[in-house]
């Protein structure tokens, strides 16, 4: 992509260096990939945390009747996992972890525009963790209203609803703060010959996806601050015997939730679009048209909130209108698959495993987007509002989708960051358990959706009992497949092969650069850009 002047640096790059000794030249550390790997492995924690409960959950389910918890218990543990794996996995995820340790190396920055801003962020995500955690034991109990606290039952409920409404405040001003380093980082921190139109698609999306972060997640911090306060001092404000409006809180909270949506799939989107040109040798198909469907899918998801409340009492008109728009979303979507695929039609494949992560994406999102269309026909929803055929599509949606791309991300950017590969056998083999538990799992939630079966219920008829246990025995065979990756990511971290700069031939700035990167990034001189991030002949690849 450029001419990269760099100095002699340690074999461990970034890692040997640092202005503080011990493990405050990690707690105290401004460097984007040092804070990059505390958010990494943070998130990497909760997420097993997140999956284990979500395990519990289905051996619950797996037979009629209490199993191995009782209701109230029940309901703590699926609102405990839909917490952890929405605001402490999904949403910071990309955006936090690997978009700290990679985009400011591909605009060619030493590092983001507010490095202690930076940080600070990385400590309030800090806190609202631990405050998750800490409303599990004190209070009247672990929190039990779901996720999406609805009231008027979070309003009303003993259990510790207020400490974890702080927690979810909290961590929405870090992903404020980090949408604002970023922006500010892609308009000031440019190196030479960087335009627009030369920024990798991965940084692309981060900017589309920092601008929601800026714009829709303060109405979360407003929605919970008011919960609070309800429950506190109760204001009434959602409470109809007080004058106040139950729906009014779910127009609230739709209106951030939403667009969270975007802000959890636009950084795999990005992921993705990295990926496949550099697995198939070929330039991304329709660099623009991605650019601008990741801005539209932006705009557009923040119109689009009052989906999900078709059966919450709305006027006909606005169902239609909520409706039309929903469908409209679509369309920037379908144009990134359309492009992805294009990039891989007649290219020289290389069946790496970043690229088969890429590659289930694709399908498990495209399954998801398209089951979402059902959902976004009014007639359709109210069908099956509720069930768990939401269930299905949400997990298809935000785990084969997000997941997929974080994981994709992992075996792609990696050993750049530590400089050694893991086994890419064992690799393909944990990747090919995963897809085929997730198919068994959330294609058997989506079936028994379609049946009746209602979401977060303890208990279910007779009838459902068989594609329960089959989406229990799909979530066994998943959760082997996680193993397996996971223990092969950490061998090849601590024990795999020293790699070289560019092991998989990218063409953009962070291949330029040594494995692990140096501290700053570059050597004396900043790099001057000649050519697009996909351009393989300019790069001297091909």
């Amino acid at each position: 992509m450029s001419d990269v002047t760099t100095t002699a640096t340690s074999e461990r790059g970034f890692f040997d260096e640092g202005q503080y000794p011990g493990i405050f030249a990690w707690l105290l550390s401004t460097d984007h990939k040092r804070i990059g790997l505390l958010y990494f492995w943070c998130i990497i924690f909760f997420f097993c945390v997140g999956a284990i409960l979500g395990l519990l959950i289905r051996l619950e389910l797996f037979a009629p009747g209490e199993t191995i918890m009782g209701a109230q218990t029940y309901n703590a543990v699926f609102t405990l996992h839909g917490v952890i794996m929405i605001f402490l996995f999904i949403i910071p995820g990309i955006p936090a972890a690997f978009g700290n340790l990679i985009m400011p190396i591909q605009i060619g920055a030493r590092d983001v525009a507010f490095p202690k801003l930076n940080l600070f962020s990385w400590y309030l995500y800090i806190t609202g963790a631990m405050l998750a955690v800490t409303s599990l034991f004190t209070g009247g109990g672990p929190p039990d209203t779901g996720w999406t606290f609805y009231v008027p039952f979070s309003a009303q409920t003993s259990t510790n609803v207020s400490l974890a409404a702080v927690a979810v405040f909290i961590l929405g001003f870090s992903s404020i703060l980090t949408g604002l380093n970023f922006v500010t980082t892609v308009h000031r921190l440019r190196t030479e010959g960087m335009t627009w139109m030369r920024i990798p698609l991965f940084t692309w999306s981060l900017y589309a996806t920092a601008w929601i972060q800026i714009l829709a997640t303060p109405v979360i911090g407003i929605t919970v601050a008011l919960l609070f306060a309800e429950r506190v001092i109760g204001t009434g404000l959602f409470d109809p015997a007080q004058g106040g409006d139950p729906i009014m809180f779910q127009h609230l909270f739709w209106i951030y939730s939403h667009p969270a949506v975007y802000i959890m799939i636009l950084p795999g989107m990005g992921v993705v679009s990295d990926i496949i040109p550099v697995f198939s040798r070929k330039p991304c198909f329709g660099y623009k048209a991605i650019v601008v469907s990741s801005l539209a899918i932006a705009f557009a998801g923040s119109l689009v909130w009052a989906h999900h409340m078709y059966t919450s009492g709305m006027s006909d008109m606005a169902v239609l209108v909520f409706s039309f728009l929903t469908f409209i979303v679509a369309i920037p979507s379908a144009i990134k698959v359309f492009n992805w695929l294009a990039t891989l039609y007649e290219g020289s494949i290389l069946l790496d495993p970043p690229l088969l992560y890429a590659l289930s994406f694709i399908l498990l999102f495209t399954i998801g987007g398209l089951t979402g269309l059902v959902l976004g026909a009014a007639a359709a929803d109210v069908h099956v509002h509720d069930t768990y055929f939401v269930v299905g599509h949400f997990h298809f949606v935000m785990f084969g989708g997000t997941g997929m791309a974080f994981f994709a991300a992992m075996h792609y950017w990696l050993p750049k960051i530590y400089g050694r590969m893991y086994d890419k056998t064992i690799a393909t083999v944990a990747w090919a358990i995963m897809v085929i538990g997730f198919l068994i799992l959330y294609i058997s939630m989506k079936i028994v959706g379609m049946q009746g079966m209602p979401r977060r219920y303890y208990d279910y008829v007779p009838e459902f009992t068989g594609l329960n246990q089959l989406a229990t025995v799909g979530s066994w065979i998943l959760a082997v497949g996680l193993v397996l990756m996971f223990a092969n990511i950490f061998r090849g971290i601590f024990k795999g092969d020293p790699v070289e700069a560019n092991p998989w031939g990218g063409a953009s700035l962070e291949w330029q650069v040594p494995s692990p990167p140096p501290m700053e990034n570059f050597g004396e001189e900043d790099p001057v850009v000649t050519h697009g991030p996909y351009d393989f002949t300019k790069a001297g690849i091909l």
